[in-house]
């Protein structure tokens, strides 16, 4: 059994992470500062031994024991990470750095979690890992987008200099229990609108696609390349079912039996308006690929979101 650490543990994708680690007997150790992550996302895990929280923001260095790291701290929709740019930037290259410098000081392995934003709105389709991206180095997304890019050179470049471990992983769209109400993805902003009755706000025509993966699916990857011994990467984490805009929110409404109608409002600034993985190295590398179908996965975060809606009045 391994000591891990998880930045953002306590967020969506990282509290489930946390959950299969957990659950394999691993030593696990949360940090995380608790701006978009959330205490309750492990309170199941509160008195296990095994298990331990520490609230702390990475721009700051720390001191810990691992073998492993899971980088995963950073606010990640543009609703947050569009709050304070300044910060997200810090915590895509500082908090990378710091991170990296723990790995080398312990000689523990290291797992960035990049995203797919590094394509930017992209020319190429579907993206691949060799896809260089199309990215406005200084429009509104560029915290998140050109932060997650630096970061991806930051730990190319500890394992070159440095004999770093290291491990890239670029995330899709990524959906499921514990998402944030407020978090101005589609998926959830969809499901809360519908389950309140209201209109659905869609961004444009409604054409612009998306590829979303469950994140059961999303962790078993993660897990995968962590646990390969000699593949670097990056590479692309998601489903390559790729569906419009628009057809995502007539599934939800139709699934929640909600009498919501569709509004139209603008496309925000650098928005892509295509998004598939190519999975094909995952496939050869990882032996991964998802399994959860889209209406399974919606199924299971509907019911999530209606349970902590009514919870919550």
């Amino acid at each position: 059994m391994a000591r891990i650490v998880i930045t953002g543990g306590a967020g969506f994708i990282g509290s489930h992470l946390t959950d299969t680690l957990v659950a394999s007997g691993h030593e696990v150790t949360v940090l995380d500062n608790l701006f978009t992550g959330r205490k309750s996302n492990l309170v199941q895990h509160w008195n296990n031994p095994k298990f331990e929280f520490v609230r702390h923001d990475v721009i700051e260095s720390v001191l810990l024991e691992a073998e492993q790291v899971y980088h995963l701290a950073c606010p990640a929709s543009p609703v947050h990470y569009q709050h304070n740019p300044v910060k997200t930037i810090k915590t895509n290259v500082m908090g990378t750095i710091n991170m990296l410098g723990l790995c080398k000081r312990v000689g523990a392995r290291f797992l960035l979690a990049s995203t797919s934003e590094v394509y930017g709105d992209p020319h190429e389709h579907p993206q691949r890992e060799t896809y260089w991206g199309n990215v406005n180095p200084i429009g509104p997304r560029s915290c998140y987008d050109e932060g997650k890019r630096v970061a991806e050179t930051l730990t190319e470049s500890y394992r070159l200099q440095n004999h770093v471990d290291t491990r890239i992983v670029r995330i899709f769209n990524t959906y499921g229990p514990r998402m944030l109400f407020d978090d101005g993805r589609v998926v959830s902003n969809f499901i809360v609108q519908a389950l309140k009755g209201n209109d659905i706000t869609v961004y444009g025509d409604g054409n612009q696609t998306r590829s979303f993966c469950y994140v059961s699916d999303l962790v078993a990857g993660l897990i995968a390349m962590m646990q390969n011994e000699s593949f670097h990467g990056p590479v692309n984490l998601g489903n390559p079912n790729e569906m419009t805009i628009a057809e995502l929110a007539k599934l939800i409404i139709s699934m929640t039996n909600s009498k919501s109608k569709l509004r139209h409002e603008n496309l925000p600034k650098d928005d892509p308006v295509r998004r598939k993985p190519d999975i094909t190295v995952a496939g050869r590398e990882l032996n991964w690929k998802p399994t959860v179908e889209l209406k399974q996965g919606l199924t299971k975060t509907i019911a999530d979101f209606e349970q902590r809606l009514r919870a919550e009045g």
